[in-house]
């Protein structure tokens, strides 16, 4: 993607997704499966808070969450997912990364660790906001149906698939909100660990 910022992150969205392309079963279960590759290896990889998330993974998902980490300078989620968790209790996993949260009515709310913002002017202005903050790291997008909503406007470069192997039968779609298709994207980059396959998608830069 073009940006005013001298060499920009890129902007990727990551989730875990069942075999039949859900992030959420019927309503809002599936989670204890989407997310059992997290504890099913013996490396550690510690969150901003340790003590409320370590992955324990095989050594390449470890490496592959390690650089999600390392690289990743601001996220932009949805409304839904920050009243799911709270606000992640005033701290996201991932520390102080600014986190910029779509929302048409902002809610009262008090910044502790982590700076929230929240946008009411829609997905294409909290990714722009993002990547200033950035400081030329990596954006983070979603998950949801803001994911598809960048995809739709070219704002995503990379998708980052955490294919599980469970089949959950309906609920909450990976790339819901689509609105310009078909969209063609290279790869899959495959790495494969314990209870699940990350595939690396990338749209073509020309």
């Amino acid at each position: 993607m073009t940006t005013d910022q001298s060499s920009p992150g890129k902007v990727f969205a990551q989730a875990s997704v069942s075999l039949d392309g859900y992030i959420a079963g019927p309503g809002n279960s599936g989670f204890d499966r989407l997310f059992a590759w997290c504890t099913a290896g013996d490396v550690e990889t510690p969150s901003a808070d340790p003590e409320r998330l370590t992955y324990r993974t095989s050594e390449a998902t470890a490496r592959y969450l390690r650089d999600l980490m390392d690289h990743t300078g601001a996220l932009v989620v949805g409304r839904k997912q920050f009243d799911m968790t709270n606000g992640w209790g005033g701290a996201h996993p991932q520390g102080d990364v600014p986190v910029f949260v779509v929302t048409h009515n902002p809610p009262e709310w008090t910044n502790t660790v982590t700076p929230f913002t929240f946008v009411t002017d829609g997905v294409e202005s909290a990714v722009r906001q993002a990547i200033k903050v950035a400081d030329g790291k990596d954006v983070g997008i979603g998950p949801g149906s803001i994911v598809g909503q960048a995809l739709s406007v070219g704002l995503l470069d990379e998708l980052r698939i955490d294919l599980v192997p469970t089949v959950l039968g309906g609920g909450v779609r990976m790339l819901d909100g689509v609105g310009a298709a078909p969209i063609d994207l290279s790869g899959p980059e495959t790495i494969t660990g314990v209870g699940v396959t990350h595939l690396i998608y990338r749209r073509p830069t020309s």
